[in-house]
């Protein structure tokens, strides 16, 4: 079994930058909202230019949405490395998901992923910036799916509707976990994802009676 190198100290050294720009972000937007916090104040409090700033985020919205883009990033990194086998498509996505949720780094992510989603709420340039991260992701996922697996250009609607199907399960477990965990721990996500999951081979079973 492979093992990853060591990162560099350069490697660390950014690592820590980009960390303490996440941080410094949520924290600020909490207390002061996000269009009351400038670049300028970021960059400032972080000690980096805003030139700096722009190697990790394309902008505040990119990193008030950090804590689930980098879910999602290593979510298309897993499935590169899955290997086909006798699944359905579905469930290999939400192994990689499942995967990608294992490979957060534990409860300071769970606690930076609630920050981000309360910022997130009822701002519409955060909101119009998630609605293109997830099509660019879902538009990779589904390259990847089709380079990996060897899926034919007839089954490529097929990847892209399982794709659209996974996210808006992670979607409402998210809402699930939002809802009901006091503590909200990144297992405690987990266990909602695997929830939704469950009930997804029963909807299309869901018949609906004629008045």
């Amino acid at each position: 079994m492979s093992t990853s190198p060591p990162a560099s100290l350069r490697e660390r050294k950014k690592q820590r930058t980009r960390q303490a720009l996440i941080d410094t972000a949520l924290a600020k937007f909490t207390e002061q909202g996000f269009d009351g916090t400038t670049l300028d104040e970021l960059c400032e409090a972080v000690e980096v230019s805003k030139t700096t700033f722009f190697r990790y985020f394309g902008g505040k919205e990119d990193v008030a949405l950090a804590p689930v883009e980098d879910m999602w990033t290593a979510f298309v990194a897993d499935l590169g490395s899955r290997e086909p086998g006798s699944r359905s498509l579905v469930e290999v996505l939400q192994e990689s998901l499942l995967s990608a949720l294992s490979g957060m780094p534990g409860e300071d992510w769970a606690q930076r992923l609630l920050l981000s989603r309360r910022i997130a709420a009822g701002m519409p340039s955060i909101d119009a910036h998630g609605k293109h991260f997830c099509e660019r992701t879902t538009n990779e996922a589904v390259d990847v799916l089709r380079a990996r697996f060897g899926l034919s250009d007839q089954v490529d609607l097929r990847a892209r509707l399982a794709m659209d199907l996974v996210i808006a399960a992670f979607h409402r477990a998210l809402e699930l976990w939002l809802q009901r965990a006091d503590s909200h721990t990144r297992d405690e996500l987990a266990d909602c994802v695997r929830e939704v999951f469950a009930a997804v081979p029963g909807v299309l079973e869901v018949s609906v009676d004629s008045a």
